[in-house]
């Protein structure tokens, strides 16, 4: 493992530990939901999403999205599955919130992705179960 994603791993299970108290249960505001994903059923963002999400995401997440990484053992709130129902009846605009804003665990990604990065992970996390 690289040493940069080894201090990831590092700073998310501390993180992890820290919010062990932490609800489970996410729901974004409800004028997030009207937030409309301007690449949705572009292809090349979903490949552009793919690469963003192994690189920051699959940590925790796992490399199938089901919530499984290896520094999920370490969480709780566990990281969420994106192959169950639950995630894909929110709305794209609700997920692009919750990338945007965090929810510790999990970081904010307001400062460190730009608004086009966070939809290409937002249709890439969408395409996950077709």
């Amino acid at each position: 493992m690289k040493t940069k994603n080894k201090i990831i791993v590092v700073l998310v299970l501390f993180v992890g530990f820290v919010n062990a108290k932490a609800q489970s249960t996410w729901v974004a505001p409800k004028n997030a939901d009207v937030i409309s994903n301007p690449l949705k059923n572009d292809q090349t963002a979903i490949k552009k999403g793919k690469t963003l999400y192994m690189q920051l995401c699959a940590v925790c997440h796992g490399d199938k999205g089901k919530g499984d990484g290896v520094a999920s053992v370490a969480l709780n709130p566990k990281p969420a599955n994106f192959m169950i129902d639950k995630f894909h009846k929110q709305t794209d605009g609700a997920v692009f919130w919750k990338l945007t804003e965090g929810k510790p665990p999990m970081a904010s990604n307001k400062e460190s992705l730009t608004e086009t990065q966070r939809w290409q992970l937002v249709i890439y996390l969408k395409s996950l179960k077709k």
